[in-house]
Formats: C-alpha cells, sequence, structure tokens
C-alpha cells in the first residue's frame, strides 16, 4: 500500500513538474534592455513583464518624468508613448512586441529606433476587450521614418 502511494505521490510530482516547466517563460539570455518608465505606469510594468516572458533581460529605471531621456535618445514627439527602453544602442519607444524588436535588432540598421506611438489597445502591456491594429514606426537621426511592422 505504501508503495502505491508512493508511485502515485512521484506520478503526480513529475506530472506538475512538467506543467511547471511548460509554463515558464523563456530563458532571460537574450539582448539587455533598459527600460525608463513612471513608478506607477501598470502597462509599462506589463511591457517588462512581455519583454522578461520571451528572454530579455530588462533593467527597470523609474523616474516621474520622462521627457529628458526620450529627449536624449532622439524619439520624436509625434511617436512618444509611456515608457522608454534602450537595447544594443538601439531605443524602443513604447507597447512593440518582442518579437518585433528581435526582428529589429537583427537588421542592424542605421535608424535610431522602433515606437509604437500612443498605447494601442491589444498590443504587449494593453491587453484588452478588443484589439486595434497598429503600426510600428522605424525612425533615424533626422526625423525620418518607416513602416517597419503593423499588427
Amino acid at each position: 500500500m505504501k508503495t502505491r502511494i508512493g508511485i502515485i505521490a512521484a506520478v503526480a510530482v513529475a506530472v506538475l513538474g512538467i506543467a511547471w516547466l511548460g509554463a515558464r517563460p523563456a530563458a532571460a539570455n537574450g539582448p539587455e534592455m533598459t527600460v525608463y518608465k513612471t513608478p506607477t505606469c501598470g502597462c509599462c510594468t506589463k511591457w517588462v513583464d512581455h519583454m522578461r516572458h520571451h528572454g530579455f533581460r530588462v533593467k527597470v529605471v523609474d523616474l516621474p518624468n520622462l521627457t529628458a531621456v526620450k529627449a536624449q535618445h532622439g524619439v520624436p514627439r509625434a511617436l512618444h508613448s509611456c515608457h522608454t527602453a534602450i537595447v544594443d544602442g538601439y531605443v524602443v519607444e513604447g507597447h512593440v512586441p518582442a518579437d518585433v524588436v528581435l526582428s529589429f535588432l537583427e537588421e542592424k540598421t542605421d535608424e535610431v529606433g522602433i515606437a509604437v506611438p500612443g498605447m494601442p489597445m491589444g498590443s504587449p502591456g494593453m491587453e484588452g476587450p478588443y484589439k486595434e491594429p497598429y503600426d510600428v514606426f522605424a525612425f533615424d537621426r533626422n526625423g525620418g521614418g518607416r513602416i517597419f511592422a503593423s499588427r
């Protein structure tokens, strides 16, 4: 009887362990990223969680105002969002999906970075009852840009 209970317990632990491993996020062995956000922004925190889930190693810097950070890194006013990140020397402004960030990093362009202006519903960190279409813009030092991806 004790053996049977022991076997059942071992199988249960193994099944739960496998289920837990399957639910774990990707190993944090991706690019290092510093995210500048305000301390009370919940959607920014959710976006950071999204990036970590996709393997990014994220350092968060909470600031009361991000205007100087955006200006220092050349983010055009029209592309501003609620948080600004730096990864591999590029700017990631707003709720850009992790896979789009990785695709942009692979291109190794001369552009400054990519941005999702505003806070579109359905973007990472802005999940909700519906999803609105949005564009991810790549931008350069001269204020020029292009649509890098559409979601």
